[in-house]
């Protein structure tokens, strides 16, 4: 089944290049044109990705990620950040807000593609491959690969 992408944005050439582009790589595409309408897409249609401004009418891309990522039905569902804000201090905003990417205007459809596929690829590599995180205080995270390392031998845990 194909994954389910909401984008979000009040202007109507951007949301339909995104969907153009998302549709021509095979994923289904529902839009929405400001934050309120963003919140309902999300409940109806369950996206597995969000792409979402964050300069928009009624509740900007700001507000409309917040609740979404304190809702814990939908705290997990990935969202970019795709706006002409681009300041430092919105792209801390953003990050802060819980922002899983953050995208500045004008962008290049090909990039944006590539970070979807990244996210859903690390969806699928992460499925498989969960630890307990005190396993990992105990043991320790390599720096190098991300694996766990065991303490040597004589080591205090």
């Amino acid at each position: 089944m194909a994954k389910k992408i909401l984008a979000v944005d009040d202007e109507k050439h951007i949301v339909r290049l995104v969907q153009i582009n998302l549709q021509k790589e095979g994923y289904d595409v529902v839009t929405a044109s400001n934050g309120r309408e963003a919140l309902e897409g999300v409940a109806k249609e369950k996206p597995d990705l969000v792409i979402m401004d964050v300069m928009m009418p009624e509740m900007d891309g700001f507000s409309a990620l917040e609740k979404l990522k304190a809702d814990p039905a939908t705290a997990d569902i990935p969202i970019i950040m795709l706006t002409a804000k681009a300041q430092d201090a919105d792209v801390f905003q953003g990050w802060k807000s819980g922002a899983d990417l953050y995208l500045t205007k004008p962008f290049n459809p090909q990039e944006l593609l590539t970070f979807v596929r990244r996210i859903f690829q690390g969806q699928a590599e992460n499925a498989d491959d969960t630890y307990n995180i005190d396993e990992a205080e105990t043991y320790g995270i390599d720096d190098t690969d991300g694996s766990l390392v065991a303490p040597a031998p004589g080591e205090p845990d």
